[in-house]
């Protein structure tokens, strides 16, 4: 492969934009799949995304893992993984901070959990058994949240602020899922980013969302719409703070042609830019 630059400014690539993202030449820019579409033996989607791969660095990003869940990361899961990330050498491996899987049945969502030292100590356990599968650190996601949950010991940013001290991981910041959860369940999101310990941050998403038809006000992490300007300007006031940290557009619904998400992207990439400190290494 390709000796890997710098990241800046990066996109979710999809099937139908591999020719434009295959032939694209923007400085720093990469490219993230969700490594569970890639668990395969072979066949075209390897081989397309080996061709990707040969042009532009790669992130895998993780939605099967279940880390939050009572029951430990799925072993044949993780095997899949190694084996990715092998074949791949991604510069950035990330996961969610959500379970999925109970008792044997997966459910096609990432869940909310109250957060106890118990599912601390429970979280602290399955992320570092995915560090030492993979042999290399992680980055776990904030969630977004929609409703309050009774049982909390600890808040979000308390928790990912000790997840992170316990486990070596660092954090894939998603600005998108602050700000609905901010919305949501009525909090400031400035407030919580100076809560959380932000020298982890090893990747931002941006991302759109949705404001639910049937309840008003509540705000729904689709990343079916442009990244709206309130979530821009969060990201502008993390990078003050932060310098550049590679920097994500997501967009799995409705996803517009690449020269709009390419339009975004550069905007991402232009706010990389005015940042005031270099980019440090975090992972």
């Amino acid at each position: 492969m390709a000796a890997r630059p710098e990241l800046s400014a990066g996109l979710g690539l999809k099937p139908q934009h591999f020719a434009e993202a295959l032939a694209a030449e923007a400085p720093g820019l990469w490219f993230e799949v969700h490594a569970e579409n890639y668990m395969v033996e072979g066949g075209p989607r390897l081989a397309w995304l080996e061709a990707i791969a040969e042009r532009h660095p790669l992130s895998l990003h993780g939605v099967g893992l279940s880390l939050a869940g009572a029951e430990p990361p799925d072993a044949a899961h993780l095997e899949r993984l190694r084996a990715l990330c092998d074949r791949f050498a991604p510069a950035l491996v990330s996961e969610h901070l959500a379970w999925s899987r109970a008792g044997g049945a997966y459910m096609p969502d990432l869940l909310p959990f109250p957060r106890t030292r118990e599912a601390l100590a429970i979280v602290c356990a399955h992320v570092d058994r995915l560090q030492q599968a993979l042999g290399r650190n992680v980055l776990i996601e904030n969630p977004a949240l929609y409703a309050p949950l009774p049982g909390h010991e600890l808040t979000e940013p308390d928790f990912l602020a000790e997840l992170v001290a316990r486990t070596g991981c660092g954090l894939l910041l998603d600005l998108n899922n602050v700000h609905v959860s901010a919305s949501n369940l009525g909090f400031s999101a400035r407030a919580y980013l100076d809560a959380l310990p932000l020298d982890a941050v090893g990747e931002i998403h941006l991302a759109g969302h949705a404001e639910d038809a049937g309840r008003s006000g509540l705000l729904i992490d689709d990343h079916g719409a442009p990244v709206c300007e309130a979530v821009w300007a969060l990201c502008s006031a993390l990078l003050d703070r932060t310098g550049p940290r590679p920097t994500l557009i997501e967009r799995d619904n409705n996803p517009p042609s690449f020269a709009e998400l390419m339009a975004e992207r550069d905007r991402a990439a232009r706010l990389l830019d005015q940042a005031k400190r270099p980019l440090a290494a975090h992972v």
